[in-house]
């Protein structure tokens, strides 16, 4: 019987969740409780983690020499320190976990944008009645979406009601979903030329660090809708601020941010995009809804459970990509 080691705090329902799915599998410890750290670790042939440098010490890392897989949490895995984690460890990321609720935030931050809510909202607030001043249609607009997982999927689906074209970027240029072009990041620059709306939702890697610069910018339209609800370095932070500011016409939903808390220990803003009306923020919350960490851990117990009992891992890292 293989045992599943829990590196972070992991609440009373998931815990239930967990003991109640893979309980009869595998025998279930808990890294917070443990009575010997090191030993827990250097025992585990399963961990399943959120933010594992937290959880985790570096010098800890030699001792998973039995661990055959890192579960995550979190749909992403750019945060690991892959060089240091052992080459048998397979890390698997949470496919998919949130992607209904992220799904639901890009649209809600298109049509925030579309429809000028916020800045309507402001005039008002200064006692201005703008009634003739003209927002868009989101009906037969074109949206690339760059990076066709579950978070992608989900966002076309949300969008065809719309009549909405998809144009869709993936790492094979094909999928089973309805969409008007499929390809791959060879075709970014035909996606942004072409796109109304442009929605990130890739994975950062070393492919896709710094994926969108000033040059990509300038392909697309001037009144282009750009959305990131992925990682903030996949955009150049300066390029886009400087954007912003030489395009009036040019949107921006900011949700996912250059420094933040969970990867980095603090939130920093080095450029005030709040301050600019063509611009609305969240603090990386679209994944975030009162039952999300309820079903991200149900996905990823169901994950664990394929994998006890002989099935394929939905969800493996290439870690080339990260080294």
């Amino acid at each position: 019987m293989k045992n599943i080691l829990v590196t972070f705090d992991l609440w009373k329902e998931g815990q239930e969740i967990l003991e109640k799915e893979l309980g009869p599998l595998a025998r279930i410890s808990y890294l917070k409780t443990a009575a010997d750290r090191s030993r827990a670790l250097k025992e585990a042939n399963i961990l399943f983690s959120w933010n594992t440098p937290q959880e985790i010490k570096e010098e800890e890392y030699p001792l998973l020499k039995t661990a055959e897989i890192m579960q995550l949490l979190s749909a992403g895995a750019d945060h690991l320190p892959f060089s240091k984690l052992p080459e048998t460890l397979k890390v698997v990321a949470n496919a998919g976990a949130y992607a209904e609720p992220m799904a639901e935030h890009t649209l809600a931050m298109i049509l925030c944008l579309l429809k000028r809510l916020l800045i309507e909202h402001q005039k008002i607030q200064q006692g201005i009645f703008d009634q003739l001043n003209e927002n868009r249609k989101l009906k037969g607009l074109t949206a690339g979406i760059l990076g066709f997982g579950g978070i992608g999927r989900a966002v076309a689906r949300m969008l065809r009601p719309f009549e909405v074209k998809i144009m869709a970027i993936n790492t094979s240029g094909r999928t089973s979903e309805l969409v008007e072009f499929a390809g791959t990041l060879k075709d970014l620059d035909y996606v942004l030329q072409n796109s109304d709306i442009v929605v990130v939702s890739l994975p950062l890697s070393n492919k896709t660090r710094g994926l969108i610069g000033e040059k990509e910018l300038g392909e697309m339209k001037d009144n282009a809708v750009l959305i990131n609800v992925s990682r903030g370095e996949i955009i150049e932070e300066k390029a886009l601020f400087d954007h912003l500011k030489a395009h009036p016409k040019f949107m921006a939903g900011i949700d996912a941010w250059w420094i933040e808390p969970f990867r980095h220990g603090r939130f920093e803003m080095r450029y005030p995009f709040p301050a600019l009306p063509n611009v609305v923020c969240s603090p990386h919350n679209s994944g975030v809804v009162e039952d999300s960490l309820v079903e991200a851990t149900k996905i990823a117990v169901e994950n664990m459970k394929r994998y006890l009992q002989g099935g394929e891992l939905r969800g493996v890292i290439n870690r080339e990509d990260y080294l």
